[in-house]
């Protein structure tokens, strides 16, 4: 049998096999009811006589007493069932890296001539090519760096003079350090390593410590996410599941922050071991006769607020003895004053020591600096490891100090395009130097023939 088919409005229909049965047939399954009356049929000719109307009543009668034929039971109407539908799945959101946070515009490179440098070659540069070639094993780990470290490793102690201002020249192109708003001077101080008076164990004299890098102290690199901030580093502790701002300066003098068992060496004076802070670096002469040098290790991630600043906004010295001598004679005339004041800058260092036979203190390029050629500078603006012709004068006078420098270090308060802190070198003689620095001056970054520094502000020289 064939499947059924749907029409229109879902009706069925079904092809039913049918036959005509014959008359006997027909009559053997009747049964008598009440209108089946006995019949004498007349004969054929009488019929034909009689005419059409006999015939139509025969017919009648004939179907009265016929079974009529069973129908076949058709199956109750079946929807095919409906399937539910199903939703496309959301297109996957494509991952969309953290916007990157507004970076500070600090100023920019820009191209000059050796002609705008000052009294170019009036000073012997065999200090300075020693300065540079010493950083040289971090430098030439850049390919733009290989060739001019090369050649500086070629000149020997008797070399005149003429060579080395001719290796500069041949080989490397100045570029004027531009502040952002245009100008081209900015200031020039000076820092030194000191020497302190200490013990390994604390006593009645020796009480003020210097701390090492403390355990829970956590260093957080955005450059990974945002490689702007290459130079911009967080630093916390976790208080509980919470990263929060690691100790102020109060909180660690206070003893609130738990640092006991950290303690590289104790001093016997609170304003040096500050000073020392500054500096970044020391010498601390044991009561054994023993002398270790202590270097910037870390740093607690609070800002740096100047302590003669403080000093001069509250009346307690004018501006013009906010050197460094003159903030040790302010202590040692109000020693009860000393704490409260030191506490108002936040910024706390942590150190290590370093080996005893290095020639200097190690800078932030992490080779060791050279007395009055080594400056510390903001990273962000001049590269690290790079000759930088400096103009200024010396401390407290008008006098020229022209000179070749390398930038080896930077500073907590080093910050700007036209900014320089002057290494002076160890010991007291350095150290009245340092402290009295505060000159104006300009800088030229001396770079590759041929390198352009990575910046978006880079102008075409005139």
């Amino acid at each position: 049998m064939p499947p059924p088919s749907f029409g229109f409005f879902g009706n069925v229909h079904q092809t039913i096999a049918t036959a005509i049965a014959s008359a006997a047939t027909t009559s053997r399954n009747t049964q008598p009811n009440a209108f089946s009356l006995p019949l004498r049929l007349p004969p054929l000719s009488a019929i034909g006589r009689a005419g059409g109307a006999a015939c139509i009543l025969l017919a009648a009668l004939l179907a009265g007493c016929a079974t009529q034929p069973q129908q076949p039971a058709v199956a109750p109407l079946a929807c095919p069932p409906v399937e539910k539908p199903v939703c496309p799945a959301a297109p996957q959101a494509k991952e969309v890296p953290p916007p990157s946070p507004p970076v500070e515009y600090r100023g920019r490179l820009e191209p000059a001539k050796w002609a705008d440098l000052p009294a170019w070659g009036h000073e012997s540069l065999r200090a300075s090519l020693e300065a540079f070639a010493r950083g040289c094993p971090v430098l030439e780990k850049q390919e733009a760096w290989k060739g001019v470290c090369a050649g500086a490793a070629t000149f020997g102690p008797g070399a005149p003079e003429s060579d080395i201002a001719d290796f500069f020249q041949l080989n490397f192109e100045p570029w004027t350090v531009v502040n952002p708003d245009e100008s081209t001077t900015g200031m020039v101080t000076g820092y030194y390593e000191p020497l302190l008076h200490g013990s390994r164990t604390k006593s009645k004299r020796y009480k003020y410590a210097i701390y090492g890098v403390p355990p829970d102290l956590l260093t957080i690199d955005l450059a990974s996410v945002y490689p702007d901030l290459k130079y911009k580093r967080l630093r916390g502790r976790l208080d509980g599941n919470k990263v929060v701002p690691y100790f102020s300066r109060a909180d660690i003098d206070d003893a609130r922050a738990q640092l006991a068992g950290n303690e590289i060496a104790w001093v016997d004076d609170p304003i040096d071991l500050f000073f020392l802070h500054i500096q970044g670096s020391g010498q601390v002469e044991l009561d054994t006769g023993e002398r270790i040098r202590v270097g910037y290790a870390d740093q607690n991630g609070h800002p740096f607020r100047s302590l003669g600043r403080v000093l001069i906004e509250r009346g307690e010295i004018p501006p013009e003895r906010a050197s460094m001598q003159g903030i040790k004679d302010w202590a040692r005339r109000n020693p009860k004053k000393v704490q409260r004041y030191l506490d108002k800058n936040p910024s706390y260092v942590f150190f290590r020591i370093l080996p005893g036979d290095l020639p200097g203190p190690l800078g932030a390029l992490g080779v060791p600096l050279t007395p009055e050629r080594s400056i510390a500078v903001d990273a962000r603006v001049v590269p690290l490891g790079v000759p930088v012709y400096l103009s200024t004068t010396y401390p407290n006078t008008s006098e020229p100090l022209d000179r070749l420098m390398v930038a080896q270090d930077t500073g907590g308060a080093i910050a700007g395009a036209v900014r320089a802190d002057f290494f002076w070198g160890f010991g007291d003689a350095a150290g009245a130097q340092a402290g009295k620095m505060r000159q104006a001056g300009r800088m030229w970054v001396l770079l590759p023939k041929g390198y352009t520094p990575q910046q978006s502000t880079v102008v075409e020289a005139p």
